[in-house]
């Protein structure tokens, strides 16, 4: 298990900049941030919540919200993307991924806030997600959605992924890119420093 230092988190921050031009911020969770994610989950659609979750949900349960605001347990990190609206920080979406060390492959789910869907959030933060997934020494990045999300399997498509059925579940679609990247050629910096440096990454852990 690894547990990460919340001050030492905000060196992994990314500053993203969408096809429209907005700059997007994606950034780990941080436990202060759990009122504003839970008010963020309430505010999708239930149409989103149902695909973000894969079932009826009208907010994060207490026990998942614990588990979204402390990073790094079980190899479990969750991020979120924000913007500066009207002088705030706002999430406009989140993402939380697992790396399986066994597999070398990272395995994400991700949503986009609807009154921002369509704005190519979802596309820089799915190569947001590469990137952190290079500096794992990650093979494959992944996900499963519903056969009906068609939202989500239009931006993964448009983002190179292949899919295959899901092991299991006939409801859902898994889709999947492999990752091939050397730590230099990581288009995040602070990502590309992580991966070329072990022990910035192990600096993280207690």
């Amino acid at each position: 298990m690894t547990t990460m230092r919340l001050d030492d988190l905000r060196q992994y921050s990314d500053v993203l900049r969408t096809g429209n031009g907005e700059v997007v911020t994606v950034r780990f969770v941080e436990p202060r941030d759990a009122g504003a994610l839970q008010n963020y989950f309430r505010s999708l659609t239930t149409r989103s919540r149902y695909n973000r979750f894969l079932g009826a949900a009208s907010e994060l349960p207490a026990s998942l919200l614990e588990d979204f605001i402390h990073i790094g347990e079980a190899d479990r990190f969750s991020v979120i993307a924000t913007m500066l609206i009207d002088g705030r920080e706002t999430i406009v979406g989140e993402a939380r991924y697992a790396f399986d060390s066994d597999t070398a492959a990272i395995e994400f789910g991700l949503s986009i806030d609807d009154r921002r869907q369509g704005h190519g959030i979802g596309k820089a933060l799915m190569k947001n997600l590469e990137c952190r997934a290079a500096s794992f020494g990650a093979t494959r990045l992944f996900g499963d959605t519903l056969r009906s999300n068609d939202a989500m399997i239009a931006l993964a498509r448009k983002a190179g992924y292949a899919f295959t059925n899901t092991p299991g579940d006939w409801k859902l679609t898994r889709f999947q890119k492999p990752i091939h990247v050397e730590p230099q050629e990581i288009p995040c910096a602070s990502w590309r420093l992580a991966a070329v440096s072990p022990s910035a990454m192990s600096s993280l852990a207690v």
